[in-house]
């Protein structure tokens, strides 16, 4: 029986050109013997300028629908998320060699592991990239460890949430993405964090575009009452998250 990984994109007209590119990274990717991939596209919005920049394959899901943020667009698509695994890939980045094997292979070597994370190269315009330089040792990250970093680092996490693999159950029963305008992929790395360890790769595994479209370079992302109220709330939910005493895999 074949089973699958499945590549969560949500993407708006902006980041549409980038589509082939992170197309070209996801097919190129080797899976071990007995697994494939799925790539769900959800559009965030009603134009008609996204679905012609994808290839035709039919290991590809494209929908529609109202205009509500990446994490909406993210959440919804899980309604054709088919797969064990569900991993994160932004339109404007790419996946680098190995990335989806890596991912697989942490996933099924240990129950016990409920998320994944990996190295990340920032690509500059000029198509050089930069690393980040802080990265943790290769191998688990313990519950509660990622808030704690990110806490005591002006809110920067030590794993980049962009780069997350994550049960298909696990993420469902977190409730997926959260609603909010912006950090909606760094509130559900905390809660996944709260409640269940993960894993990291030091190999790389994302190249994370830098270009001046991206929604992080725009200046509402850095509104200091918004940033504020976000921080707050993604927080809250972590600790409230640990205090349920709720964990995954249940008994672990």
């Amino acid at each position: 029986m074949e089973r699958r990984i499945i590549i969560v994109t949500a993407v708006h007209p902006p980041a549409a050109l980038h589509l082939a590119d992170a197309y070209k990274s996801i097919s190129e990717q080797e899976l071990p013997e007995g697994w494939d991939w799925r790539w769900v596209v959800q559009e965030d919005g009603l134009s008609h300028e996204v679905v012609t920049h994808l290839p035709e394959d039919d290991r590809i899901s494209f929908r529609q629908g109202r205009a509500g943020g990446a994490g909406m667009a993210r959440t919804i698509a899980l309604a054709r998320a088919d797969g064990e695994y569900v991993k994160v890939l932004d339109a404007d980045d790419m996946l680098a060699p190995g990335a989806l094997a890596r991912d697989v292979a942490a996933l099924s070597a240990d129950p016990t592991i409920g998320w994944t994370t990996s190295r990340v190269l920032d690509l500059l315009p000029d198509g050089s990239t930069v690393g980040f330089g802080q990265d943790p040792e290769e191998g688990p990250i313990e519950r509660g460890a990622v808030l704690d970093h990110w806490k005591a680092h002006d809110f920067r996490a030590q794993v980049h949430p962009a780069t997350l693999c994550v049960r298909r159950e696990l993420l469902l029963a977190l409730g997926g993405w959260m609603a909010l305008p912006a950090s909606e992929d760094t509130g559900l790395l905390l809660a996944l964090s709260a409640v269940s360890r993960g894993w990291f790769s030091v190999e790389t595994g994302l190249y994370y575009r830098k270009w001046p479209g991206q929604v992080t370079s725009q200046a509402a992302h850095t509104d200091p009452a918004e940033r504020d109220a976000r921080m707050a709330v993604v927080e809250s939910r972590a600790r409230s998250l640990t205090a349920s005493g709720w964990r995954y895999p249940a008994g672990s």
